[in-house]
This record gives C-alpha cells, structure tokens and sequence, in this order.
C-alpha cells in the first residue's frame, strides 16, 4: 500500500510538471505566432475582439506539437532530481525494484498518449475547424486599418487601394482599382467593363462607407482600348460587399479525423480536400501513430536508472537519444504519405522498440541484482 501510495505521488509529480512545461512552451509558441496573426487587424480590417478569439482558439491547435517533448523533459527533470537526492536508492533498499519504476513511468507515458490521442483526433482539428469559421461568420470592421500611406494594399479580393497621405479617417489623393466588378455599376456599361479605376483628390472613411471628392472614373473595356470617363464632385461607395484574401475554408490540418479517414476510404471523391490524399496520411500518422512513440521516450529515459560507468549512459547522452528519436520522428511522419516503406517503418517501429527496450532493461537489472 505504502508503495503504491508512492507510485501515485511519482505520478502526479511527472504529470504536474508536464503540464508546466507544455503550458509554458504553448504560450511561447503562440506568442511567436500571434505577432502573425496581427495581420487580421493590419492587413485585413478584422475587429480585435475577432484576433483574440482567432488567437485562443489556435492555442488548442500549438499544444499538441509540444507534448512529447514536453514529457521528455518533465521526465528527465523527475529522474535526475530524485537520483541527485538519492530518493531512489531509499527505495532500492526497502526492495523495491527498478523494473517497478519503469512501469510506473511507463504508465505515466500512457497517460499522456491518451491524452495526446485526445488532443490531435479531436480536440485540435475541432479547435482549429471553428477559428476558421469564425473567419468566415466575422466581417471585417473597416478598411481603415489596411490602408497606409505611400504603400499600394490588395488586402481585398480584386481590390488595390493606394493613398497619398493618411490622417485619421481622412484620405488625399486616393488611386482604387477594381479587378473584379465590384463598383461594376459606376459603369454604364457593365458587361463590357473589365476593370474601373477611380482617382480621388479627398477621401472620407466612414465603417465600411468611402466618401470620395473631386475625382473621376476610368472604366477601361474588355474587348477594346474603349475607356469611359466619368467625372464627380462626391462619390459614395458601399464597402459592406467586398471580401478580403483571408483563407476561410478549413485546410486538411483544421478537418476532423473521421472526415480525413471517410477521404481515404472514398473512391469517388466528392470534397475538394481529399485530392490531397498523400497529405492526408501525413495528418493521420501524426494524430493517430506518432503518440506511440511517447512509451519510447519514457523507457529511454529509464536508462537513467542504471548503475555504469559507460559513456552511452550518461545522463546527456540519454537525453540525446531521447531528442535523436524525437527529431527523428518529425522528419519521418512528413514523408510517410509519399513513401510506403517509410510508412510502414513508422507504423511498426514503436512496438519492436518497445518490446526490445523493454525485455533489455528487465535482462539488465535482472543481471545487476546477481552481482550485488
């Protein structure tokens, strides 16, 4: 009772301490990115409420990429500070053995394989699938973020703005291109029109309501060098219509697992997505294989356990191994939907690493209790 009462403790400790590290890792990770995301509000004239929301939701989606090394760590740090502490050889001589604290430590890694598998099958893609519809259901707030002096924007689709000088909500000297027909009615021809410039003097920015003063129209023709010229006092133009360059269909990485697997097994394809069926294994063998490799991580880190004097286990050396596999593993899983024989080493790896890891260290502790 007293042991198991130990074991638990063992447990919760490694699991608060990955926790810490996985938390802490993830912040950074988002940090970093939501300097990008940024461009929601400069380039794209989303609200802010809409990039804080966009930037909780992805949090979810950065969390997973760090768990095994996370657990590494977490692990490593547990191993070392009770061996620093001789914590351990108290339980070498009450007659505990050390295959004991291997399983302990390997149910931990199982632990946080479910809790992995939990994360990248569903809890990831649903997070990352609503950011992208909140770009979808959200409208952008105005263009006035977007636009910046001396500098041409196309933050909108078909769409290149250019002001002169910017002040507030005041604009002068303002160039508007449409490539796409949005102001197709300030033509008087509009099947014809292929583009319409519009040149301004003043501009006035009002929500999504461009006023527009001393200026002119420019509606150049598609099949002839025709332009049609119209000039104007004030011009009032209706923004509400326009959509920026923002992706808002989910990509493969954002679809729900159950999607992804109904794409492989579909032989008349139907969604778009699923042309991408290299790609789709990828997604796959991330979310669904590369948590199994988590049990390794924990039975390398076990070779800290051992009583030597040899140079490959030395507790840095081990570590190493450890972020070796890791690195080894990222590499791997990228070329698994284009090659087969690296998929299904990928696939098999983790259980012959297991069982040999495993049986290796019940032979060596087995051997190091004979000679004590």
């Amino acid at each position: 009772m007293l042991h198991n009462k130990i074991y638990q403790n063992f447990i919760l400790e490694i699991l608060k301490t990955f926790f810490v590290i996985l938390f802490g890792l993830s912040v950074i990770a988002l940090t970093v990115r939501a300097v990008n995301f940024l461009d929601l509000i400069i380039e794209n004239g989303y609200p802010v409420s809409t990039y804080f929301k966009y930037s909780t939701l992805n949090l979810v989606g950065i969390a997973p990429k760090f768990i095994p090394f996370s657990f590494l760590l977490a692990l490593t740090i547990f191993i070392i500070k009770h061996l620093q502490n001789s914590e351990f050889l108290i339980l070498w001589t009450t007659g505990v053995k050390k295959i004991h604290l291997v399983n302990v430590f390997f149910f931990t890694s199982i632990l946080t394989l479910l809790l992995y598998l939990f994360f990248s099958t569903i809890l990831a893609p649903l997070s990352l699938n609503k950011s992208r519809l909140l770009l979808q259901q959200e409208e952008y707030n105005s263009i006035l973020p977007t636009l910046r002096a001396q500098q041409f924007n196309d933050s909108f689709k078909g769409l290149v703005f250019f002001v002169d000088k910017k002040n507030d909500s005041e604009l002068s000297n303002i160039f508007l291109q449409d490539n796409n027909n949005n102001f197709s009615n300030l033509s008087s021809n509009i099947s014809k029109s292929s583009s319409t410039n519009i040149i301004a003097k003043k501009g006035i920015v009002k929500d999504k309501q461009l006023i527009l003063l001393n200026g002119q129209i420019i509606s150049s023709s598609k099949n002839d060098f025709e332009n049609e010229l119209i000039k104007f006092e004030q011009l009032n133009i209706n923004l509400s219509n326009i959509s920026t360059r923002t992706i808002k269909n989910p990509k493969l990485q954002e679809t729900s697992t159950l999607q992804l697997f109904k794409c492989i097994l579909e032989k008349k394809i139907s969604n778009p997505n699923c042309n991408a069926k290299e790609e789709i294994i990828t997604i796959l063998n991330r979310r669904l294989v590369l948590p199994f490799y988590i049990p390794i991580i924990a039975l390398i880190s076990s070779l800290l356990l051992f009583i030597s004097k040899k140079r490959f286990f030395n507790k840095n050396i081990i570590f190493i191994y450890s972020f070796f596999l890791l690195i080894f593993i990222e590499l791997t899983v990228r070329h698994t939907g284009i090659n087969s024989y690296l998929f299904y080493i990928f696939i098999m790896l983790p259980i012959i690493l297991i069982l040999l890891l495993y049986f290796f260290m019940i032979y060596s502790f087995s051997k190091e209790n004979k000679y004590k």
